[in-house]
């Protein structure tokens, strides 16, 4: 199992990015999918997440702003933030398959997020 992050960087506060999430060796279109974000010192908080249906939910702060999309022909997974803010800065993960232990089975290695103002 695979799942490798791309597309972070270094933007300035309004600026727009987007994240994808490539991903191999699991059944994509069975699972639910995730993007995570943490900083040093805070806990790992979750971004966004993907049903199997395509039904998205957000994190209360990234409403409006960040979009979580799925391609199950491709076995990708993007997250399109827009109108970054300086807190938005963190190392952003991409996950995979809810489990039924409470947690995704399946997690990449992180992308870095820098928002300057």
């Amino acid at each position: 199992v695979q799942l490798v992050e791309s597309g972070g960087g270094s933007v300035q506060a309004g600026g727009s990015l987007k994240l994808s999430c490539a991903a191999s060796g699991f059944i994509f279109s069975t699972c639910r999918l995730a993007w995570f974000r943490k900083t040093p010192g805070d806990e790992r908080e979750l971004v966004a997440n993907i049903s199997t249906q395509g039904i998205p939910a957000y994190q209360d702060v990234v409403q409006g702003r960040f979009t979580i999309s799925r391609d199950d022909i491709g076995n990708t997974f993007d997250l399109q933030m827009n109108d970054l803010k300086t807190e938005d800065t963190a190392l952003y993960y991409c996950a995979a398959c809810w489990s039924v232990w409470g947690e995704y089975k399946y997690w990449g290695h992180g992308t870095q997020v820098t928002v300057s103002s």
